[in-house]
């Protein structure tokens, strides 16, 4: 059997190995795929496994023996899901990997607009504490998380999580979700300081001093954040994205921080990405970008790996588990 992984450079940069791959069958490593090579690396594969590279339906029906996609990520609409079905391929990916190391890097994010430690650094490496006539100064305000309001847009396992880390810094947590039922699952097992409380949309933007997104992109959440919802933000609310770079419009995130409608936005994920080089977003004022790296410490990229390799095995088993069509 022909395995190909078409871009696997993202997941293993050299300090994971995918030899566990080999007991399947005959693997093909590419570390990047261009869209003009998809086809001519595929066309004999059984599997396949991808991050990035897109699988259209005239690629898909083109691939006569193939049977298996796996895709390295939770996302997976870089594939035909009606056409794999429609041809018999089965599609899986690698549901909640990176719970934890998301919701650490929303707070690393977060920090660096609360704490400024690396500001603070800066200034101490360029001499400013030796010339310093105080014990201590500061470069720029410092803030408490402690009784601040954070609103979570979205509630799966990720802002689940986040959830429970503000509340153990004394934060209130609100949230705007479409599944409530969450919700009172998650408080069901909470104790009483760290019950959420479900909003509408527009209190949550109205009432946070920290707006977070973790809810996956759709045809209706498009540009969620936008001109219109910035004028209901709270003035001086901290924006962090870490879910989809397009539901925010960048242009309209540029201008709020421009007119300090917003103190700060944090980003790990853009709209383009790679950043292209007129993304409004590129030297905005307090404003952090991230190189979407919050799933990439090492311990997540092996559970990554891990799944993935048990998403095939069950297959070729007869028990497909992490299907998506």
């Amino acid at each position: 059997m022909k395995i190909v992984i078409l871009d696997g450079h993202a997941l293993n940069p050299g300090d994971l190995s995918y030899d566990v791959l080999k007991e399947f069958g005959e693997v093909t490593y590419y570390p990047r795929t261009q869209p003009e090579l998809t086809l001519e690396r595929i066309r004999d594969a059984d599997y396949v496994f991808l991050n990035k590279v897109n699988l259209t339906r005239e690629i898909l029906s083109q691939c006569k023996n193939l049977k298996y996609i796996g895709v390295f990520a939770t996302g997976y609409n870089v594939v035909d899901i009606e056409a794999a079905r429609d041809l018999g391929i089965v599609v899986t990916n690698i549901p909640s990997y990176s719970t934890m190391a998301v919701a650490q890097h929303v707070f690393a994010l977060i920090m660096e607009f609360y704490n400024a430690v690396n500001a603070h650094s800066k200034s101490v490496m360029n001499g400013d504490w030796i010339k310093s006539p105080d014990f201590c100064y500061w470069v720029q305000p410092l803030t408490e998380l402690y009784g601040k309001t954070i609103g979570l847009i979205g509630f799966g396992s990720i802002g689940q999580r986040v959830a429970r880390i503000a509340s153990s810094f004394g934060m209130k947590v609100i949230v705007n979700t479409r599944s409530a039922f969450r919700i009172d699952e998650y408080n069901a097992n909470a104790r009483d300081d760290e019950k959420v409380r479900a909003v509408s949309l527009d209190e949550l933007l109205s009432s946070s001093d920290i707006v977070s997104l973790h809810c996956p992109l759709t045809k209706d959440n498009n540009k969620l954040i936008n001109a219109e919802s910035l004028k209901k933000i709270k003035k001086g609310a901290l924006l962090v994205n870490t879910a989809r770079g397009a539901l925010i419009d960048e242009e309209a995130v540029r201008k709020a921080l421009e007119d300090k409608t917003l103190s700060g936005f944090a980003a790990d994920v853009l709209s383009e990405e790679p950043m292209s080089k007129d993304c409004p977003l590129l030297n905005a004022p307090n404003c952090v970008v991230t190189p979407h790296v919050a799933w990439a410490a090492k311990e997540t990229r092996v559970r990554l790996l891990d799944i993935a390799v048990e998403n095939l095995r069950s297959f070729l088993n007869g028990k497909i588990i992490n299907r998506v069509n």
